[in-house]
């Protein structure tokens, strides 16, 4: 019986991943092959690692691995006549040392974050651009990528589908961004840099509230960016809204692991470094001048940070900030959040008007959110059977084992509470 890898080959492979996809683009530039060709890779290392032990070169037994199934796929689609000309053409003998330095670490320069540009590819919408580079950069799955735009996974799984086929349409080739490629494509990759800490800080589906090492790839990047742009208002507001958020990961799970509420969480338990130096980044990021969403954003994280308690969190000033919010970006989740604000200050009647004014947008209207928000609301108001509903009905419906257990606690803990009462 084949033993599983353990959570640190586990993490290896997902670090891994993304680099040794960025090297054999870089070479080969064909996205669907290489990407087919790293998949096998990790499947092969899944497989033999927990028997023979990591490598003492993991990303150099990943490439090789990786460009012997290109090679492979090479000859099975290529006529007998041309097939070992194409072999022994496919890496050059000057390109198989420029393989072998990356190979041992020589090319020290970050290849992900290549990729991240490379992947924002022009021929594709932004929308594919995002959902492809979250799915071959990220590590994303299908269903994930899904949940993050609000669609059937379905959905995202034909759109990724088109995007591939949009690349091999194109010649399936991945040029080496340039410069101005950057600059143009640089609000793209943001976004899917903020998806992909998004899905790291509170993962969508299984069993754990958060996914550190995804949102830790996620701030590395961002990293990268804030120190090759140093002057670029919305990269050092995102890394501040970053760390601003991650600071309170320790504190969003109880000592088995259960998910805890903003509202209940023990602040002292908050990494304090990283408010302070999110905060910084903020205050470097508003003096630029213009203000984006990245940097409203940060804002209002700073100000759940900057608060003792629920109580005492400044709810004035974060509703106002998520009214300058919606006017650049109208979304579904923002509305969701505004409307919550909106209850925080004018009371939860008002606040469940408003989620019952944002009901109707087909990409909301089954998030377990919208149904979660409607429970906390119910239960301020006094409506405990219909907050019982939500609670249970939010929890019918969300993939995430954690927040399907705090749901169901609460619909239960505010049933026994209406049954000592009555």
């Amino acid at each position: 019986m084949t033993r599983p890898l353990d959570d640190r080959a586990q993490d290896l492979l997902r670090d891994l991943a993304p680099q040794v996809l960025g090297t054999l683009l870089r070479r080969y530039r064909d996205f669907g092959d290489c990407e087919d060709a790293v998949q096998e890779a990790l499947i092969a290392a899944a497989l033999q690692w927990p028997a023979q032990g990591t490598p003492e070169n993991p990303k150099g037994w990943l490439i090789t691995v990786a460009t012997r199934r290109l090679t492979d796929q090479v000859r099975a689609a290529t006529a007998r006549r041309l097939r070992e000309q194409l072999v022994v053409s496919l890496v050059p003998a000057d390109e198989q040392i420029a393989l072998a330095a990356d190979a041992g670490g020589v090319n020290e320069h970050d290849e992900t974050l290549d990729l991240y540009f490379m992947c924002c590819h022009p021929s594709l919408s932004t929308a594919s651009q995002i959902a492809l580079t979250l799915r071959a950069v990220g590590g994303l799955t299908t269903a994930e990528i899904a949940r993050a735009f609000l669609v059937p996974e379905a959905t995202m799984a034909q759109r990724l589908s088109r995007a591939k086929q949009n690349i091999k349409t194109e010649g399936g080739s991945f040029p080496a961004p340039t410069s101005a490629d950057r600059t143009a494509r640089l609000p793209t990759v943001l976004r899917v840099l903020y998806l992909t800490f998004n899905e790291g800080y509170s993962a969508s589906s299984g069993p754990h509230v958060y996914r550190v090492d995804v949102s830790n790839e996620a701030i590395r990047a961002v990293r990268l960016l804030a120190h090759l742009l140093p002057d670029d208002p919305e990269v050092i507001a995102l890394l501040a809204l970053m760390l601003l958020t991650d600071a309170r990961r320790e504190a969003r799970t109880g000592p088995h692991g259960e998910l805890v509420s903003l509202d209940e969480q023990d602040r002292s338990r908050w990494d304090r470094a990283a408010i302070v130096e999110g905060e910084g980044l903020l205050r470097r990021a508003l003096a630029q001048g213009a203000v984006g969403p990245f940097q409203v954003q940060a804002a209002i994280a700073a100000l759940h940070d900057e608060a003792s308690s629920c109580e005492t969190t400044d709810w004035e000033q974060i509703l106002g900030l998520y009214g300058l919010l919606l006017r650049m970006e109208d979304s579904p989740m923002v509305r969701l959040s505004h409307a919550i604000a909106l209850a925080m200050v004018e009371g939860p009647v008002v606040g469940l008007a408003a989620l019952d004014a944002i009901a109707a947008d087909p990409r909301i209207e089954r998030l377990h959110r919208l149904d979660a928000a409607r429970a906390h609301l119910y239960e301020r108001a006094g409506d405990h059977a219909a907050a019982i509903a939500h609670y249970r009905r939010a929890a019918q419906s969300t993939t995430s084992t954690s927040e399907r257990n705090y749901l169901l606690l609460h619909a239960a803990q505010l049933s026994d509470a209406t049954d000592v009462g009555g």
